[in-house]
């Protein structure tokens, strides 16, 4: 059964098209990787989702439910229903706050009321998906390593009540094995009857770890990888 279902989704920025009639179903207990180069799409589809794009066209149905709809205006309007809704998303990069500490940062993630009351149980739950974060949960986050600090943005995300999880390029600019660590714990998160969309370049960090893998290339979806990624050898174990 879908619990996220794109129709015909097109998306962008002022006058410019990003995402060209997408059609996409992720199914409840799934884990999907989303690959691609940079500037094909894959941010921006994640964004889409939330509501976070300049305008949209299209259908998104979240458990049934019309989440997306045409929009033409009003960047981020509709993002906090949504994410009350169950979808939440880990953007990339060092989304954080640098000023406060990792405690803080963490329970900022519980934004709805139930989450936010069972917020110490929802935090115990990260440090067990990311265990170098149970000691530095006093320091500031803005003294944190490159991984820890994308430890605790994506752990944010896990803090809400949300069915959905949308991680995007999780590995960008952290070191292979540090990639390789933080990419197997986010795979080995029991959803449940939810799902996770990973959106990646580094294909070798999801294989054999998602239930499928989509290609991006040009703003469309590809079933060939291959084609998304340049042609570029999945083998080669490179950061594309």
């Amino acid at each position: 059964m879908a619990i996220l279902d794109l129709v015909g989704v097109s998306a962008g920025y002022g006058p410019v098209r990003v995402l060209h009639d997408i059609n996409l179903q992720i199914n409840a207990g799934e884990r999907v990787g989303l690959v691609g180069l940079n500037g094909h799409g894959k941010s921006t589809l994640l964004s889409t989702i939330v509501g976070l794009t300049g305008w949209q066209d299209g259908s998104i149905l979240f458990e049934g439910r019309e989440i997306g709809g045409r929009r033409t205006h009003g960047v981020g309007r509709r993002t906090p229903g949504i994410v009350r809704q169950g979808i939440a998303l880990a953007p990339q990069g060092d989304a954080i706050f640098p000023g406060l500490s990792v405690k803080d940062n963490l329970d900022s993630g519980a934004y709805t009321g139930p989450s936010w009351r069972s917020r110490k149980r929802r935090r115990d739950h990260v440090l067990d998906v990311f265990p170098p974060l149970a000691k530095l949960l006093g320091q500031s986050a803005g003294t944190l390593s490159g991984g820890e600090r994308r430890m605790v943005s994506v752990g944010r995300a896990l803090m809400s009540d949300s069915k959905v999880y949308l991680v995007d390029e999780p590995s960008l600019g952290l070191a292979p094995k540090i990639s390789l660590s933080l990419v197997t714990a986010l795979c080995n998160i029991d959803l449940g009857e939810g799902a996770m969309i990973i959106a990646e370049q580094n294909l070798p960090l999801l294989d054999g770890k998602v239930d499928r893998v989509l290609g991006m290339h040009a703003g469309e979806l590809k079933l060939d990888v291959g084609e998304a990624l340049g042609d570029i050898p999945p083998s080669s174990g490179g950061h594309y």
